[in-house]
């Protein structure tokens, strides 16, 4: 807000005080004085000259910035297209509302003490303007003032004349130098290097576009927020589930009066199920003809969202880089830092769109905070996956990985397998974006691996070591909620999952993954139709995903080639040897359990063929027997264990087995 703003403001609202003044003078001329018993109800004019002596109130603008130009309210005529007596009748609306004398003085020109607003016929009264002339149509319902939400007349049963005019509480603060937005979040400020794409749709914003889709990935908002800025206005950024009916005519008033854009998204949320949503956006593109509208979403435009064409582009994925500098900004606009090689490795792997990396900056920082020290990379990890929707959670286990590769006990090529895995997690952007290396068709840019082995051989928790490692939750996915007997209702319950991890930073694991990705077999009956279809549509959604998921299998000769073609990485776990059973059982024991001086783990290392989950539940059996017995765990407790072991995978017990040599 500037001087000269203040000024024009406080002369203008002195003309409408000097034609109130002519108008109570010309009243009064005409008033009988009574003497009434019931006064107080009214005004009488010797308290009309009370109030008419108090001097006008005067702002000096003292402080202010004077180097802005132009005043505010000439820029709101030229905004909202309104005509000079558009602006006179607005500033004998907003007189009460900054000077608290025309209250009363409205009250008395209205005859009525309890009406201390302008009605439309006393506008028009001071305006000059005869109230059965073109200017009463200045209110209508089509007016200048009444579709930019700069007016509301209100009491429409009342006669029109008769109608009560009140300025919105948002536009007097605008007016009075008030820019905080009452709707969605105001984006200052031009981007450091923007794009080629920024630029292209900037400079199409300052040709006269106005509607612009941006779709295909979670770089569109950021491009939105840069073309803006190229532009040289601020964004006004809404998420389209925030949008209701009476917000749209706010959100356009809004981004008018603040001279922005209007950010809108992600579109996807426009649910089929809600059609009164898709009509508030169409509402929002015939309402926002004069302000620059960029939406944003990872689908194409549809034409039943709005009878206007907008101007569709397709939005690359942002590349290492890119999503590196938009973590570097949300950190600086939270007044944090971090050295660029520790960030690009703390974030590489996360796909978030501008207004999630913003608030896992937030978070953070808050997190960093608690204890009293500056931003680490587990902050940054913390606060991305803060950002996961709960919507998956409802499909799939939700887990929060608390082991790490030292955790693991897996021969040399299985764990080389799966640091390979890690590495192709981190860098797909470089390899399948920047270089280009991804086939057409329309595939995904996801990471697909297979876990092969027997039961208890570390597939799961290798599967969270990744996940660990890539700074991601795991989702395992509950086979109970996918299949389903009756046909197509497997496909369903498998897109939706699909859809939700789409959104997840997290790596999603298919338990079991043959119960759903089994062989396709000759067609004999209308069973064997629908199994094949199930199964070929998870070969094209395989195809099309963006994250990264692991199918573990028991048996891997059952999944079906064309699966198989379609993983980038297969891994064996095999049951494991001696000495892998040896540091097994020391890890599974843990240092914190008791251990008797003849506990002899290499005889059990070497006597046993046992799996690592096999070995875990043999120690945690020796744990409880030693808790019973309030003794250290012993040969005894452990032999104990793999006995009971042994019949629960129903093997042959001999008692040869379970003696030293």
């Amino acid at each position: 807000m500037t001087a000269s703003d203040l000024h024009h403001l406080w002369a203008r609202l002195g003309l409408v005080e000097q034609r109130v003044r002519s108008a109570v003078a010309a009243r009064r001329a005409t008033d009988p004085q009574p003497d009434d018993p019931h006064r107080g109800l009214y005004l009488t004019p010797d308290h009309v000259e009370r109030i008419l002596a108090t001097p006008a109130k005067s702002w000096s603008g003292d402080g202010l910035n004077s180097a802005d130009p132009g005043p505010r309210l000439r820029r709101l005529a030229e905004d909202f297209g309104l005509t000079e007596l558009d602006v006179e009748l607005l500033l004998v609306a907003l007189a009460p509302d900054v000077d608290v004398r025309f209250e009363p003085l409205y009250g008395y020109l209205n005859d009525d003490v309890t009406r201390r607003r302008a009605t439309t016929g006393l506008a028009l009264e001071l305006c000059g303007m005869p109230s059965a002339g073109d200017g009463r149509f200045r209110f209508s319902a089509t007016a200048p003032l009444v579709t930019g939400g700069l007016l509301e007349v209100l009491e429409s049963e009342r006669p029109t004349l008769s109608r009560t005019l009140r300025v919105p509480d948002r536009v007097v603060a605008h007016l009075l130098g008030n820019d905080d937005p009452s709707i969605g979040r105001l984006v200052h400020g031009a981007p450091s290097s923007p794009g080629e794409l920024a630029k292209q749709i900037g400079a199409a914003l300052d040709s006269g576009v106005r509607l612009v889709h941006l779709h295909g990935a979670e770089g569109a908002s950021r491009v939105a927020l840069d073309a803006l800025s190229v532009s040289g206005r601020a964004a006004l950024v809404v998420d389209i589930a925030d949008l209701e009916p009476d917000s749209v005519p706010v959100l356009v008033r809004e981004a008018a009066l603040l001279r922005a854009g209007i950010t809108l998204g992600p579109l996807e949320k426009l649910d089929p199920a809600r059609p009164e949503r898709a009509r508030l956006l169409r509402d929002l593109v015939r309402a926002a003809e004069r302000v620059p509208l960029l939406l944003n979403g990872s689908g194409s435009w549809d034409p039943a969202w709005s009878q206007r064409a907008p101007v569709s582009i397709r939005v690359a994925p942002p590349n290492a880089e890119e999503r590196t500098q938009e973590w570097r900004r949300a950190l600086t606009a939270v007044s944090a830092d971090m050295p660029e090689h520790a960030l690009s490795e703390a974030v590489g792997t996360y796909q978030l769109d501008t207004e999630a990396v913003g608030r896992a900056a937030s978070v953070a920082v808050r997190l960093a905070a608690f204890d009293n020290r500056p931003v680490s990379a587990d902050d940054l990890r913390a606060g991305a996956r803060a950002q996961n929707g709960a919507g998956l959670d409802r499909l799939a286990r939700h887990i929060t990985p608390t082991v790490t590769w030292d955790d693991l006990v897996l021969p040399e090529p299985t764990q080389r397998q799966l640091t390979e895995l890690s590495l192709r997690a981190r860098h797909r952007d470089r390899v399948l974006g920047d270089w280009r290396m991804r086939p057409g068709g329309g595939r995904g840019r996801g990471v697909l691996a297979l876990f092969a082995g027997e039961s208890g051989t570390g597939k799961t928790m290798s599967a969270e070591v990744v996940a660990a490692d890539l700074g991601m939750d795991l989702y395992v996915v509950d086979l109970s909620t996918v299949v389903d007997k009756y046909v197509g209702e497997t496909e369903k319950n498998l897109e939706r999952i699909f859809t939700e991890a789409a959104g997840v930073n997290g790596v999603l694991l298919f338990d079991e993954a043959d119960a759903i990705f089994g062989k396709r077999s000759a067609v004999q009956d209308a069973h064997d139709r629908y199994a094949n279809v199930e199964s070929a549509y998870l070969l094209q959604r395989m195809e099309t995903f963006n994250g990264i998921a692991i199918l573990t299998t028991n048996l891997r000769a059952n999944l079906d080639e064309a699966f198989t073609r379609r993983l980038d990485i297969i891994t064996d776990f095999p049951m494991p040897e001696p000495i892998q059973r040896r540091a097994l059982w020391h890890r599974c024991l843990g240092t914190a359990l008791p251990r008797a001086d003849d506990l002899d783990l290499d005889f059990c290392a070497e006597r046993f063929e046992l799996s690592g989950g096999s070995i875990r539940s043999c120690a945690i059996t020796a744990a409880y027997l030693a808790a019973e017995t309030t003794r250290p765990v012993g040969f005894h407790e452990l032999i104990t264990a793999v006995r009971q072991e042994y019949t629960k995978l129903g093997r042959l017990v001999l008692e040869s087995d379970f003696e030293p040599a």
